[in-house]
């Protein structure tokens, strides 16, 4: 089987038009925005999301959330997950905090290095 670029672009596309905030969450939050917002332990808004493009690979094509230097600590635990969310109700993207985590608390910032969302091409 093949898709084109264009289809996984479209895809793509839906969260750099609409996606605005990411979380750091104490789960793993999947699709559901309601387990995004009962775990989360922070957030930063207006985030930034590029262009769909080549994932780094080339096995797929990839939007790239930019890294976070100033999010803002809203409860105190282990952030081993992140959610990139419309801030109402849809879950764009999740997944694993690379390196395990980060203990976090009230209060602080967060750091997050840049995120590759990557849809892959079918094998």
């Amino acid at each position: 089987m093949s898709i084109g670029d264009t289809v996984f672009d479209n895809g793509l596309s839906t969260i750099t038009s609409n996606a605005t905030r990411l979380d750091i969450c104490s789960t793993d939050p999947g699709t559901t925005y309601a387990t995004v917002t009962g775990n989360t332990l922070g957030n930063k808004t207006s985030i930034t999301v590029g262009s769909p493009a080549d994932a780094a690979t080339g096995t797929g094509r990839r939007v790239v959330v930019s890294a976070i230097t100033d999010g803002t600590v809203t409860g105190n635990g282990t952030a081993s997950h992140w959610a990139i969310t419309n801030a109402t109700d849809t879950v764009y993207a999740s997944g694993t905090i690379t390196g395990g985590g980060q203990t976090v608390t009230s209060g602080n910032t967060f750091t997050l290095d840049a995120i590759d969302v990557i849809i892959r091409d079918p094998v």
